[in-house]
């Protein structure tokens, strides 16, 4: 098929919308088609449109749907779209939903969002990750944690630390968050805590490897975000088989599970002190969150992202696509 992929981010960026739109690119192409991304849709003629954003494409939507009413088009519904212009400014979002053949969401309790009458339309594709190349080997010195994505007030990206300040000195806790500060007071927010909190270290925007390295040391990633829409990081932490600890928001839930064991509330820098002294003091309930986060692993290794892909692509069409 020759499908043409939207997204709103620049090929330049960095964002989760452009690493996913060249990911799913990727395991299309493995998976035979062609595919062109782009960030504006200038009448071209595709077998398939995928729109990765509901709300800021939803020109090209109604564009591509207009004059080709009968192919495939696949929204996909990403964090924003779910937790802000839904309910801000939802009539775009629905039309956006209504043009859809399919939609595309990043975790399980997207549903309970979606509006009723969209709901048979939507396919839970989770974001893949590869597996570190060696083995983990954490610091025995000092229980390091980490805090990956790029530093916006929808992340919450200090709780952490400021959940380690004033520790028992036997605490051997050492936070490193890595990712650029998009809202510059919080450039100098992370700056001013180095300063002042000597459990703190935020290193800024770094390559892939240098977080995948990051991944191989850590005893612990927490995820402290007010919203998600499903966070490619978590898939990153569970595939590398590093536990996580994450603020009870549904896009941390939808992912990990309701049960798991790893939750604080959103925004409760006490709730999350504890959760991580009790991480690194107690071997049993770390060795709990290690279980679980396995136990999903599954759902978020490459084969399982492009078998899901595939499916989808031959259910809309009608047709077997190996």
């Amino acid at each position: 098929m020759n499908i043409l992929q939207i997204t709103p981010a620049e090929g330049s960026s960095k964002s989760g919308n452009r690493t996913t739109a060249q990911r799913w690119a990727q395991l299309l192409r493995d998976l035979g088609h062609q595919v062109t991304t782009q960030t504006v849709y200038r009448d071209e003629s595709a077998d398939l449109l995928i729109a990765l954003h509901a709300w800021r494409n939803r020109a090209a939507i109604t564009r591509f749907h207009a004059l080709f009413p009968d192919r495939p088009l696949i929204v996909a519904l990403t964090g924003t779209d779910i937790n802000a212009y839904i309910h801000s400014d939802p009539e775009p979002t629905i039309n956006s939903l209504r043009a859809a053949t399919a939609l595309v969401c990043f975790h399980d309790l997207v549903r309970d969002i979606t509006p009723v009458p969209f709901r048979h339309k939507l396919h839970v594709i989770y974001q893949s990750a590869q597996p570190l190349a060696l083995a983990r080997k954490p610091a025995r010195r000092y229980f390091d944690v980490c805090v990956i994505g790029h530093l916006r007030a929808v992340k919450d990206p200090l709780r952490t630390a400021l959940a380690v300040r004033d520790l028992p000195p036997t605490s051997k806790i050492r936070v490193s968050q890595l990712g650029k500060a998009l809202d510059p007071p919080l450039h100098k927010t992370a700056t001013t805590e180095m300063k002042t909190n000597p459990r703190y270290r935020w290193l800024g925007e770094v390559p892939g490897w240098r977080v995948r390295r990051e991944l191989s040391r850590t005893r612990l990633m927490v995820i402290s975000s007010l919203a998600e829409g499903g966070a490619n990081v978590i898939s990153e932490a569970v595939v590398a088989g590093v536990p996580v600890i994450a603020s009870a928001i549904a896009g941390n839930i939808g992912l990990l599970g309701r049960d798991y064991a790893g939750y604080y509330p959103t925004g409760d820098t006490q709730a999350l002190r504890i959760l991580l002294l009790q991480a690194e003091h107690s071997p049993k309930f770390l060795a709990r969150l290690e279980r679980q986060c396995a136990a999903r692993r599954h759902l978020f290794t490459r084969e399982a992202e492009q078998a899901s892909w595939r499916e989808l692509i031959k259910g809309i069409n009608g047709v077997r696509l190996d």
